[in-house]
């Protein structure tokens, strides 16, 4: 085997290690949950306080699995709501946020 063949099969073994450790780690329950930063944060808290007319936003993903942008909102009176954004800000949805601290015993 010549030393090109080599290197391409080694490279290749490794792309492949690696996207199973990826995959791994999400089936394993990893925690991939990115927050939204810079002006992206901006943006998508003044778009989901607008769309909820109250609150403050307490956490916020990008790559969410129902948009491109999920932001939580917790309203006056302690409940919490996922709005969810997408690419360009826009609401989709706003739903109750159905986790609860029992949820994680």
């Amino acid at each position: 085997m010549n030393r090109r063949t080599k290197i391409v099969i080694a490279g290749a073994a490794v792309a492949t290690a690696v996207a199973a450790g990826s995959g791994a780690a999400v089936a394993a329950g990893g925690d991939t949950d990115t927050p939204i930063t810079g002006d992206a944060l901006d943006k998508a808290s003044a778009a989901a306080l607008d769309h909820m007319g109250e609150g403050q936003v307490t956490e916020t993903e990008v790559g969410d699995e129902d948009s491109f942008y999920e932001v939580e909102v917790t309203l006056d009176d302690g409940s919490q709501v996922d709005v969810q954004l997408d690419e360009q800000f826009n609401v989709v949805s706003s739903d109750p946020d159905s986790e609860s601290p029992d949820d994680n015993d």
